[in-house]
């Protein structure tokens, strides 16, 4: 989509300073979702967005305002007292924090929060997130506003943070990734097999040891079927490695680890799954779901965080750590074409109750709201 531009639109519109922060280095889902949102509300006549970045050496494209910072040194500040930064970001009227942080500002302040994981486990959390952890904290105690992409999140922040001041606005739809049906070189000596895919950061958030036990049991009846893991190393991996090394040497020699794929090979990957495995602990939104229902590939998944509210009636769902539960629902995925026609159907209205238009003009509506409030 490349950088973001400043609109010059004339007239009364609010000026948004929006943090683009997410669509510079590795592309995440967080990412994904700042970049499809900053491209809708391009089409917004009510605001001009004014992207910013927090930065000390990058070099933004034209129409970014930098603030001069590095990252982390700005966030230690920002967890205690701090100055505003209203001259730097240009004097506007709401300034949208879109990754968990919101610098000190005298206006209106939204910040997005994508799941609490972080905030229920801040022992599982690195350094920097929890710096971020406490700016948000102190953002929200300042009377900044927040923003979620599901009502599960929405109601987690009411907890953990102690504060009504929050709005459920849901997400669009991911690009689904090309598929060119050809069958992926990674699992060239699994040709024509079927396979269960487990798409994520492997982190323990995601669970994947439960999936993998979960395996075990399919595996026993099913003796052709695979498990593919995809997904960057993170914070689990040791113990995803520790339960496929559990697995007998014949089960264990149908499980591929392929680590961070691109998008070539996800939509290859998706478009010859027979079932996707989403049993995380908590999820705020879920982009492999719709993924997923967009390519027609059946879902097996938790009852965890935002996952049922986004997957809809179009998932077969369990308790994250009831592997019988699990295996069970992959045997039904992978064996019974009418489970999968209605998934499918399913899938087709699910699809429908997403859009980035929408996305756009409720966060529109939601600056003009703490806009007014501040007058």
């Amino acid at each position: 989509m490349g950088e973001p531009t400043v609109s010059n639109r004339s007239g009364d519109v609010l000026r948004v300073a929006f943090d683009a922060g997410p669509l510079h280095g590795q592309r995440t889902g967080i990412g994904v979702a700042v970049a499809e949102t900053l491209h809708a509300l391009a089409s917004e006549q009510r605001i001009d967005v004014e992207p910013y970045l927090l930065s000390f050496r990058s070099r933004p494209g034209q129409g970014v305002r930098k603030l001069p910072f590095p990252a982390g040194l700005a966030q230690r500040l920002w967890a205690h007292r701090s100055p505003p930064v209203d001259r730097l970001l240009g004097r506007p009227d709401v300034v949208h924090g879109t990754n968990y942080v919101v610098p000190p500002t005298t206006c209106p302040q939204l910040v997005s929060v994508y799941d609490c994981w972080f905030l229920d486990h801040p022992d599982d959390a690195t350094p920097d997130v929890r710096r971020a952890a406490s700016v948000l904290r102190r953002s929200v105690d300042g009377g900044a506003h927040v923003v979620t992409c599901s009502d599960a999140t929405s109601q987690r922040v009411r907890t953990l943070l102690g504060t009504d001041r929050v709005t459920t606005v849901l997400l669009g739809l991911p690009e689904c990734p090309t598929a060119d049906r050809i069958w992926p070189t990674a699992l060239a000596d699994h040709a024509g097999h079927p396979f269960v895919l487990s798409l994520g950061t492997v982190e323990r958030r995601k669970n994947v040891p439960a999936l993998v036990a979960a395996f075990a049991r399919l595996a026993a009846e099913h003796e052709t079927v695979r498990l593919v893991i995809a997904g960057a190393p993170g914070n689990d991996q040791a113990a995803v490695d520790d339960a496929i090394a559990r697995l007998t040497p014949a089960v264990r020699s149908r499980v591929v680890v392929l680590g961070r794929v691109d998008d070539r090979l996800k939509g290859r990957l998706l478009s010859y799954a027979s079932a996707l495995a989403y049993m995380s602990l908590d999820e705020g939104f879920g982009f492999p779901l719709l993924e997923a229902q967009q390519a027609g590939v059946a879902i097996v998944a938790s009852t965890a965080g935002s996952i049922p509210e986004v997957a809809g009636a179009a998932a077969l769902l369990s308790s994250p750590t009831d592997t019988d539960a699990i295996a069970a629902n992959l045997h039904l995925a992978i064996t019974s074409e009418p489970v999968r026609a209605k998934l499918r159907t399913q899938a087709t209205r699910n699809l429908e109750r997403f859009s980035w238009a929408d996305t756009a003009r409720q966060l529109t509506d939601l600056y003009l709201t703490l806009s007014n409030e501040s007058r």
